[in-house]
């Protein structure tokens, strides 16, 4: 069986992985002042925060055209491919998913099969990569389904932002916690809770506390695994900081790949500028030799 791998814009995987790897991507909308953009095609991410202080209302994201969508799947019957794995962000943040679960049948020249990443940003992307990689190793669906699982069992992350309300306005967190954000100056920790949400983890006073408490929870979870980890460090406009703490982390993990990605257009939506994050999961390069 021939299958294909696809995957979403806020996977932020480079142009040569996705090359290396024949992934598709599909891009997600984002809307500005009433017109829509396509994450990646026609707006970047600097472009994106260079000039979201300016934008006249709060940009919204929204989904690709069903139409286009069976469209597309249905093409990639046309290349051969007998069943295409479609992995995309959580279905708590997104409605993508469940769109495509409804389009299943509607899809009839090759097999969709849509995949809850239950995340997003790079760690979605490590999973994209891991399908691709068994799929051209010949592996079946079902296989890479269940080491798609494993990975994803894997995964953490939290979050540093600089302000709650953008999650807010956007749907993604509760008004009572942007208000004592707001009124207490604090920096909010957030994290994806057992359901997949995201929530408040903890507040604290400020983003040197903050970086500290995401490296005490990161140390803890890396001291109760038996496998090697990939850490991700990710920023929306905040590299310098990002880097920094690359540096420091580094120090601490010689040993372990620290990678620097960020939050594009479609998640700096609902996150914000300087936003940071330290996400971890099983390292693919390394856990299953």
């Amino acid at each position: 069986m021939k299958i294909a791998v696809v995957t979403d814009s806020t996977s932020y995987l480079t142009p040569r992985e996705l090359t290396d790897n024949d992934i598709r991507v599909v891009p997600i909308p984002v809307i500005i002042d009433g017109k829509v953009y396509q994450e990646g095609v026609d707006i970047t991410t600097e472009d994106f925060y260079a000039n979201m202080h300016t934008f006249k209302s709060f940009p919204s994201t929204s989904q690709p055209p069903v139409g286009e969508m069976i469209e597309f799947y249905n093409k990639l019957g046309d290349e051969g491919y007998d069943a295409v794995i479609s992995i995309h962000l959580a279905s708590t943040i997104s409605g993508f998913y469940n769109s495509l679960e409804k389009m299943r049948e509607l899809v009839t020249n090759i097999k969709l099969i849509p995949y809850d990443s239950q995340i997003t940003v790079r760690l979605m992307g490590y999973l994209a990569i891991e399908a691709a990689r068994m799929a051209k190793a010949g592996h079946s669906v079902e296989e890479i389904l269940a080491r798609l699982d494993e990975l994803r069992a894997t995964m953490g992350e939290y979050f540093i932002v600089d302000d709650l309300q953008n999650l807010v306005r956007g749907g993604r967190l509760s008004n009572a916690s942007a208000f004592i954000g707001s009124v207490l100056r604090i920096k909010p920790i957030l994290t994806f809770n057992e359901k997949h949400e995201i929530v408040a983890f903890e507040k604290v006073r400020s983003s040197k506390k903050a970086i500290a408490r995401v490296e005490q929870l990161f140390a803890k979870a890396q001291a109760e695994i038996k496998y090697p980890l990939r850490a991700i460090i990710v920023q929306g406009n905040n590299l310098d900081a990002a880097q920094a703490w690359k540096i420091k982390l580094q120090q601490k993990y010689p040993d372990m790949p620290i990678d620097i990605t960020y939050f594009g257009p479609v998640i700096g939506t609902h996150l914000g500028d300087k936003s940071l994050a330290l996400a971890w999961l099983k390292d693919i390069d390394k856990a299953y030799k």
